[in-house]
């Protein structure tokens, strides 16, 4: 049964127009189109040809058992092809719709195509120091600090962990102590890689405690594994691929990554760059759900760009623009949920570059419309560096990027012929009249970093750049918000059984790591 709705001012003051916060369902995307239909049918006929005809390198002995019993072949080079009918089953009986758990069902997500959210991510092994304005060694304490933070920034859905625990050395402590960090700072749904498949299971049990109950995992997955499958080009990578076996196997949805990266690892025509990146997609498709048929699998084809005068990567021009809107698009017509990367400004401060670097690349990207945004706030340094104050501008950025994805609304109301009139006849100006004030709140929005006084006010206020207004904003959230989701005892018996080197005087407000601005 419909429900009634009723008209009148009074009505749209309830009921804005436009509604601005995250929803578990997302922001509609696709607006943006860099190839027609007929370019993208030619590119996914060339990537069933190179599937078909060279196929994947490296297959774990799981994967071709699987793959050779559904009508698979290894070539006489080992490399296993996959014929056009049996990708044409893969691609029509991968999960679609399926949710994504946050550790409160608050921060759910309904991961589905050209829906859109955004996720934080990457592997940065450089912090941009709050205080000093320097690069430093990340740490685990940067990146609970990044949890915390993240988890008071709306815009941002997912938390990937960001950076890398560089002064944890061994490989069962830094998987351990990066889901843990990520987990008490942050009731979002979470995301990392896993270094072996043997961690799997263990880092399931130290979340079950947690939680405070067996199965609560299983029941409610709110971490999912990064990973990274294929080696490009069209290599499978054992321990990651037997990463995403275990994970499959226990239940734990799985973002698959490959990052071809044009010039170097890729071609250097950048629909060459989508042949490949699309064929390396649905090979690590096809692995996992040959494991495991209908798993929750966020395709991540992360189509990178090099620098052709050095080799290095570079993630903040207009090639990688297109090559991630492009792969988003590709991902939609599949009508897969995907993740694709945007906003690794090559800048390695929050300055004008970074600015236009983010700008372009998010934007063009998230209307494109894939599933998820990754890298979307925080990152610098062509993804070698990691910024909290960099995450804060970027989340602003969000807000502003979520608004041009939602467009304007056409109707008898918002064409305004009354209100023109209203005006026209009256004061000569709308400032005062009921639309606009039944608006202001729904039809903008509006910075609280990004500065719009006169340059008058900005002296009085101290001539502050965004850098250090959002440098203030991170020293107010960290001095004071310490989530406390996680009850006691249980991490205390975390604590006992695993080896956690988070400083637990780290985890509290007396913390000396933070003081609120002065």
């Amino acid at each position: 049964m419909a429900t009634k709705r009723s008209g009148g001012k009074q009505a749209r003051r309830k009921k804005p127009a436009m509604d601005f916060s995250p929803r578990a369902d997302g922001t509609a995307g696709g607006m943006y189109k860099p190839l027609t239909i007929h370019e993208m049918e030619r590119i996914h006929a060339a990537a069933l040809d190179v599937l078909q005809h060279v196929g994947m390198k490296g297959a774990t002995p799981t994967v071709t058992e699987l793959a050779l019993a559904k009508g698979c072949s290894l070539d006489n080079e080992g490399r296993l092809l996959f014929p056009r009918s049996f990708m044409d089953d893969i691609i029509a009986d991968a999960a679609r719709d399926f949710v994504l758990h946050g550790q409160e069902p608050r921060h759910d997500i309904d991961a589905r195509a050209n829906q859109v959210h955004f996720a934080t991510g990457g592997a940065a092994v450089k912090m941009l120091d709050s205080d000093s304005g320097e690069y430093r060694p990340s740490t685990i304490e940067d990146l609970y600090d990044l949890a915390r933070l993240c988890d008071t920034l709306p815009n941002i859905q997912w938390f990937a962990r960001p950076v890398v625990a560089t002064e944890l050395e061994n490989w069962r402590e830094l998987d351990l102590n990066t889901i843990y960090a990520c987990a008490c700072g942050t009731t979002k749904h979470l995301g990392s890689s896993i270094i072996v498949p043997e961690h799997v299971p263990e880092i399931i049990e130290m979340l079950d405690s947690l939680l405070g109950q067996e199965g609560a995992f299983r029941n409610r997955p709110f971490l999912s594994v990064h990973a990274t499958t294929i080696v490009s080009p069209l290599t499978f990578a054992e321990d990651s691929s037997n990463v995403a076996t275990a994970a499959a196997r226990a239940g734990m949805p799985i973002l698959s990554l490959t990052g071809p990266q044009s010039g170097a690892t890729a071609p250097a025509a950048l629909a060459g760059t989508l042949v490949q990146v699309v064929a390396e997609s649905m090979g690590a498709l096809a692995a996992i759900n040959l494991v495991k048929p209908g798993h929750p699998v966020i395709v991540g084809g992360w189509p990178f760009v090099s620098d052709l005068r050095t080799g290095s990567f570079t993630g903040g021009g207009g090639e990688q623009s297109l090559l991630s809107a492009a792969m988003a698009q590709l991902m939609s017509f599949y009508d897969l949920p995907s993740g694709v990367a945007a906003s690794m400004a090559d800048s390695k401060v929050p300055d004008n570059q970074a600015g236009y670097e983010k700008a372009i690349t998010t934007l063009l990207t998230a209307m494109g419309g894939p599933t998820f945004v990754y890298e979307s706030a925080g990152m610098l340094a062509s993804l070698l560096g990691c910024s909290l104050e960099s995450m804060v501008i970027d989340a602003e950025m969000i807000s502003n990027i979520r608004r041009c994805m939602r467009g304007i609304e056409v109707n008898d109301d918002t064409l305004s012929v009354t209100v023109i009139a209203d005006a026209a006849r009256g004061p000569g100006h709308f400032l005062g009249h009921d639309q606009t004030i039944a608006l202001m709140e729904s039809e903008y929005v509006y910075p609280e970093i990004a500065d719009r006084e006169s340059p008058d006010s900005w002296i009085e206020k101290g001539s502050q750049d965004m850098w250090a207004r959002a440098r203030n904003r991170v020293r107010d959230v960290l001095s004071t918000y310490y989530p406390r989701h996680i009850e006691a005892g249980r991490d205390a018996d975390v604590r006992q059984r695993y080896p956690i080197r988070l400083d637990p005087a780290h985890m509290i407000p007396e913390s000396p790591r933070w003081r609120p601005v002065s």
